[in-house]
């Protein structure tokens, strides 16, 4: 007789059994389903992107790692060498392969055409213009890639962020999957890593127990850094008090201020004491080093948003002190003043009500990043995981749209990149005000992209096409020639789309300079069509005609 535990099942729990089976076949299969849509999606909109991109930027490269990377950065120096048609550069790099390789923190360099004289002073000549494919050929060049990997350094586990110090950026900071930060001075550590992946950090920075991605140098204060966790909270540190004190070293102040994972952070660049966080509850949080342990100030920046509270970026502003941005599991970006803000003293359970000056809508799926322009005060950008880079540009808020433009998005939006295939890991301003349109944006599918958007979005009027010069191409040439940049270079992507490539050359990589040629096209419209916002927002030079309250936010300071 079978015991209690191995009676049969009846039929009855037999057919419930099967059913049970059954259905979660079908969502399986309907799962599968999905993800095939929605890769063919990506696909597609890959194909329309890379199809119209000489017509939308000036410079795209395009270089494939052997494994993503989860951070990049700009460094600061540019090599300008004499007899040659490009510029040098360097990017701060990470890997992240999940176990399956050997993790490094890494140095790339980079080369970028330059950029000699205004938009406009050549014109695309008509020889570029293929009549049979209907699009414009670029010239010929040598395939040399101008990307490569000329550092690397191991690390234990994948470097979920990495960051120079400012004061010195021979000094790189990264953020370990087990909480500790580490510090390297690249200078002492070869090109080429130690085969036996033997892990030599010069200074250890510890305090916290699990990892997170917030890391930011303070560019005020040399060697002061801060760290945020996913075990709620941020940890700051001095690392100019090694070596009196032997590595590794504890945080001055650990700061809890959040009740779930803090996802990042941010210096105020005019108050070197004060720096912003946020975090997985929905609030932002003001801190003041010299207070300790105690918030200045708990702004609930998501209240009212119930399905997705989190936020998920934050940074303030280099040149107004009192502005700064946010950004969401909502998909929305919000700008915040600080001075419209009640200025009692928050404690930790108590809130102060949040004042928005404005909240950007485009994105559709959770913004991860948002970088402000380093030499344009007005602009930022921000990554999302819906794989889509913004360029926004707050003075444009409120500027009259016709229909047609509206349905491209809000007037503040200025560009979108959609080159990328999976969700944006990271993304940054090139430093230098020669390159001051340039950014770099890495995606979780190992693509590292360099690129720039036509001139059409900054240039002035003064530098845009005449009417009488647009009327003198043939009309199909003209429009075909709308904002193109030239193309040219190297792609070395691993991995390959049969159908993404079916009808195109090998010069997959682009790199070169956008020289603006005639156009037909009409300001504010689209040269591209389709998913890919193009060159026609109206120019950052206008910045007079910014809403009264951002414009008053900014100018007051």
């Amino acid at each position: 007789m079978p015991s209690r535990m191995e009676v049969e099942d009846s039929p009855e729990d037999k057919g419930r059994t099967s059913k049970n089976a059954s259905s979660h076949q079908n969502v399986e299969e309907l799962e599968q389903e999905q993800a095939i849509d929605e890769n063919q999606t990506i696909n597609e909109e890959y194909k329309i992107w890379k199809k119209n991109a000489p017509y939308l930027y000036d410079i795209v490269i395009t270089h494939a790692l052997d494994w993503p990377t989860l951070t990049c950065q700009w460094f600061p120096d540019r090599e300008v060498v004499s007899g040659k048609s490009f510029t040098n550069h360097r990017l701060l790099l990470g890997t992240h392969t999940s176990g399956q390789a050997s993790e490094f923190a890494q140095i790339a360099s980079l080369q970028l055409p330059k950029r000699d004289g205004l938009p406009g002073e050549e014109n695309i000549g008509k020889d570029q213009y293929d009549e049979d494919k209907g699009e414009l050929v670029a010239p010929a060049v040598p395939r040399s890639s101008p990307f490569s990997i000329t550092q690397k350094i191991n690390h234990d586990g994948e470097v979920n962020r990495c960051r120079y110090m400012p004061q010195n950026p021979d000094l790189i900071a990264t953020k370990t999957t087990s909480g500790n930060v580490w510090i390297f001075d690249r200078t002492k550590h070869p090109n080429k890593p130690d085969k036996e992946g033997i892990y030599k950090p010069d200074i250890v920075l510890i305090g916290q127990d699990t990892e997170g991605f917030g890391l930011a140098w303070n560019e005020s204060k040399a060697g002061h850094i801060i760290s945020s966790s996913e075990d709620s909270t941020v940890c700051h540190w001095d690392i100019q008090q090694f070596p009196q004190k032997a590595s590794p070293l504890s945080p001055l102040t650990t700061f809890k201020g959040h009740d779930s994972c803090v996802n990042d952070i941010s210096w105020n660049a005019y108050q070197e004491n004060v720096f912003a966080s946020v975090g997985d509850d929905g609030y932002l949080v003001i801190w003041d080093i010299r207070q300790g342990n105690t918030p200045v100030r708990r702004v609930h920046v998501t209240a009212g948003s119930k399905d997705r509270p989190e936020v998920l970026s934050v940074a303030y502003s280099p040149s107004t002190e009192f502005l700064l941005l946010t950004g969401g599991g909502d998909s929305t970006i919000a700008l915040h003043d600080m001075r419209s803000m009640s200025t009692e003293t928050a404690s930790h359970g108590g809130t102060t009500p949040t004042n928005k000056l404005h909240t950007f809508h485009s994105h559709t799926d959770e913004v991860m990043h948002v970088v402000w322009s380093p030499h344009v005060p007005s602009v930022f950008a921000s990554g999302s995981a819906d794989r889509r880079v913004n360029i926004w540009d707050m003075a444009q808020i409120g500027m009259e749209q016709t229909p047609d433009d509206a349905e491209d998005g809000p007037p503040e939006l200025l560009f979108v990149h959609g080159g990328h295939m999976a969700r944006i890991a990271d993304l940054g301003w090139a430093p230098n005000i020669e390159d001051k349109w340039t950014l770099v944006s890495a995606g979780e599918d190992n693509v590292v992209m360099v690129w720039s958007p036509t001139w059409r979005i900054w240039a002035s009027d003064e530098v845009r096409p005449r009417a009488g010069e647009l009327e003198r191409r043939p009309k199909k040439a003209a429009a075909a020639a709308a904002g193109a940049g030239a193309a040219a270079g190297s792609e070395e992507e691993s991995g390959s789309d049969e159908e993404a490539d079916e009808d195109e050359d090998a010069d997959e990589e682009m790199s070169g300079e956008g020289e603006p040629g005639e156009s037909d096209t009409e300001p504010g419209r689209s040269a591209a069509g389709g998913s890919v916002r193009s060159s026609v927002a109206p120019s950052v030079a206008s910045m007079r005609s910014a809403a009264k309250s951002v414009r008053d936010a900014m100018e007051e300071d």
